[in-house]
């Protein structure tokens, strides 16, 4: 599923213009409530969440509004990174813990790539939209701004995530109208991004970027998307600076390995308890098991500003291995069945090219659906080749860890 079908998916009936955070998951939410009520086709997306996920792509970073930067104490230290050393660690690793930081609560990271690691990041003034609800509960809660906001006790919303980067991957300079600061003596780049995270759009004062450097040429950096324009402040994400720490390194676990893989194609990322890439973040507690993200070429490792799948066009031709709880699949569960479904996009369907689409094969209980898709920009993997990648896809047991395998080689057949 491309990109701008993505989008289209969970913002087809909104607003022109401005969205919070608020009208983008009540967007997804109507999306789900559709597919679950059959909206969806054979052709649709297989997993709702990869769909409500899709509302969060960020393009490009947006331009900086006149905020004032707020620097920690320490920002008249020298500019140089300062704190713990960390070590060198291969890709699809994780090398930090979850941290407090006043009302900000940074997780465990989930999602390793080639070039960084991913965390959510939750906030005590804040509701974060990242669990699944029932149909029920998202008619109580409504799809409104306000009625959002009351049932969660008045919150504004909050989706936000930390990416550290690897050595060398972030580009700083890429920033597009970043300030520079310093905090806590590391040197830092602010910058709010556009409304709806879309580069054509004004910017938000409630979508803010914050980087920084956490060792020599090896930055981190917090997203947050907010439907309040003050909180978190930039003073508030520069809190995180000073805990984040170096732990581990600690492979990152999926819990399959793989038999066949197309030629050229290459892991690009992964998700540990999560959808690989922001897809994971966005659904953080949906309950998943696990997946990864392939791509052909390989995606740089340096020049980054955003994760890869923020960027629209990064990913031409790829697919995605989801391992999820069947409550996350779109179509009934079939216990012990290999299903495949064509791409639904109109264009390829009027060239008569079967390809894309996604195969499902479920477990011989029907709790669990193995799941293989086609994304990208480019031509997309024929219906065939997908279904022999999950053909030769083993699954471990979801529920044992132990079961599971580091992901630098379950990856690799």
């Amino acid at each position: 599923m491309q990109l701008h079908d993505l989008v289209d998916a969970v913002t087809d009936d909104e607003p022109p213009m401005r969205r919070t955070a608020d009208d983008i998951v009540a967007a997804g939410r109507r999306a789900e409530r559709r597919r679950r009520a059959g909206f969806a086709s054979a052709g649709a997306a297989g997993l709702v969440v990869v769909a409500v996920a899709g509302a969060f792509t960020l393009p490009t970073l947006g331009a900086e509004r006149d905020t004032p930067a707020t620097p920690a104490p320490a920002a008249a230290a020298a500019s140089r990174p300062v704190g713990a050393t960390w070590p060198a660690a291969a890709p699809f690793t994780f090398t930090f813990q979850g941290y407090d930081a006043g009302t900000l609560h940074v997780q465990n990271p989930i999602v390793t790539s080639t070039a960084y690691q991913i965390a959510s990041v939750y906030s005590d003034r804040h509701t974060s939209n990242d669990k699944p609800v029932t149909a029920a509960e998202a008619e109580a809660q409504g799809d409104t701004v306000e009625q959002k906001r009351k049932a969660a006790g008045g919150k504004p919303s909050l989706w936000a995530y930390l990416t550290v980067y690897r050595p060398g991957a972030f580009d700083p300079a890429g920033i597009r109208n970043g300030r520079t600061v310093t905090v806590a003596g590391h040197r830092a780049v602010q910058a709010t991004l556009p409304v709806g995270l879309d580069p054509k759009n004004p910017i938000d004062a409630g979508n803010k970027l914050f980087a920084w450097e956490y060792a020599a040429d090896a930055w981190a950096a917090v997203t947050s998307i907010s439907s309040d324009e003050a909180t978190p402040s930039f003073a508030d994400l520069g809190g995180l600076v000073e805990g984040l720490k170096p732990a581990g390194p600690t492979p990152a676990l999926v819990p399959f390995t793989v038999g066949y893989v197309p030629a050229g194609y290459l892991p690009l990322q992964t998700g540990t308890h999560a959808m690989p890439g922001l897809s994971g973040i966005a659904t953080a507690r949906a309950g998943d098991y696990g997946g990864a993200t392939y791509t052909r070429p390989a995606a740089p490792t340096s020049g980054l500003t955003a994760p890869y799948d923020a960027v629209e066009g990064t990913i031409r031709d790829g697919f995605h291995i989801f391992v999820t709880p069947s409550t996350s699949a779109n179509q009934s569960p079939e216990p012990g069945t290999t299903r495949c479904y064509q791409a639904s996009d109109r264009r390829l369907r009027e060239a008569g090219r079967a390809v894309g689409g996604f195969c499902n094969i479920w477990s011989a209980d029907g709790t669990v659906v193995l799941q293989v898709s086609a994304t990208g920009l480019g031509d997309r993997l024929p219906q065939a080749e997908l279904e022999k990648i999950a053909r030769g896809i083993t699954v471990a047991d979801v529920g044992d860890e132990s079961t599971w395998t580091p992901a630098a080689s379950a990856l690799r057949p």
